[in-house]
């Protein structure tokens, strides 16, 4: 008799990813059984913290965590006093942990106790924008919490989103009384505005500092774009043979720094010192400083690009 496959549940809910930030530096620094004991410590946190707050785990990465609950509103919370508990914790022989988190609301698919469907995949990837001590989740999102956790978001941005036509509003949950506040409207129901704290006004011109070689290339509000590649009429020449002719670009886009990927072997990313991922004809956000290689990993080549947003 054959066996038919039981068909998967179709709900909703809230996915948050939690990824534990500056692990790679801490290996290096303390070694693997001192580093491996003070990650598990904040998975174990994540986890408790989830639950309290009527999540559930789904599964656990590395020194990432996948939590699903019923309700946005109880990610928020979940994610502010992770952020909170992580902050408080001490430096592991003084190199300080921090976390970087993102959450989305919407249809999932579950199935054997997993989800899976276009709201896991957008929280993954809000996470990946996400900068240490962040909390990164989307407009929708927000305009789906209590009205006191939407005071204490602000929007950023919008960006194209791989396997979205349009593209997504990013906002920050902010989680400490110190954090920079940006005013932030959402229109709830019938054009009801719910507003969020203080204006932020800029202090600086913000600047992307671009280092490979010899040579250092700034992007800022005097130039705003920067094409990498092999070919000699790229703005930085980067003679690697794994990288294109005209391999990827950098944009300087609403106050913030955003690299694309346009080539045949993709763009090798490192952001602070956490682990290297891949972009492949996608986007996504510079942050702090790090490395690009282009065409294969930083470990394989000398050809590097560093770059430091200032």
């Amino acid at each position: 008799m054959w066996h038919i496959p039981a068909m998967p549940d179709q709900t909703k809910g809230c996915v948050l990813f939690a990824d534990v930030s500056g692990s790679t530096k801490l290996y290096e620094i303390v070694g693997d059984a001192m580093a491996h004991e003070a990650v598990d410590r904040c998975v174990r946190l994540f986890s408790s913290i989830t639950l309290a707050n009527g999540g559930r785990v789904v599964k656990t990465i590395g020194d990432e965590v996948m939590s699903v609950f019923p309700e946005p509103f109880q990610a928020a919370a979940a994610a502010k006093a992770i952020q909170s508990e992580v902050d408080a914790m001490p430096p592991v022989d003084r190199v300080r942990l921090g976390v970087r988190i993102g959450f989305h609301a919407g249809p999932l698919v579950e199935r054997d106790g997993d989800v899976f469907g276009d709201t896991v995949n957008l929280a993954a990837r809000l996470t990946e924008m996400a900068s240490r001590g962040q909390i990164i989740t989307s407009l929708e999102t927000v305009e789906g919490l209590t009205s006191n956790l939407r005071t204490d978001c602000r929007r950023l941005y919008s960006t194209p989103v791989k396997g979205r036509e349009k593209e997504v509003e990013i906002c920050e949950l902010m989680w400490s009384d110190t954090d920079d506040a940006t005013q932030m409207t959402v229109t709830v129901g019938r054009g009801d505005p719910t507003q969020g704290s203080i204006l932020r006004s800029a202090t600086h011109e913000a600047t992307l500092r671009l280092v490979h070689r010899a040579t250092t290339l700034a992007l800022g509000n005097s130039r705003r774009s920067v094409v990498l590649g092999r070919d000699a009429s790229a703005d930085l020449v980067v003679a690697d043979p794994k990288a294109s002719r005209a391999h990827c670009e950098i944009e300087f886009r609403q106050g913030k720094f955003f690299i694309t990927d346009r080539s045949a072997n993709g763009t090798f990313l490192t952001i602070d010192g956490d682990r290297e991922m891949i972009l492949r004809r996608e986007e996504a956000l510079l942050r702090s400083q790090g490395v690009i290689a282009l065409g294969q990993s930083s470990a394989a080549t000398a050809e590097i690009v560093e770059f430091y947003c200032e």
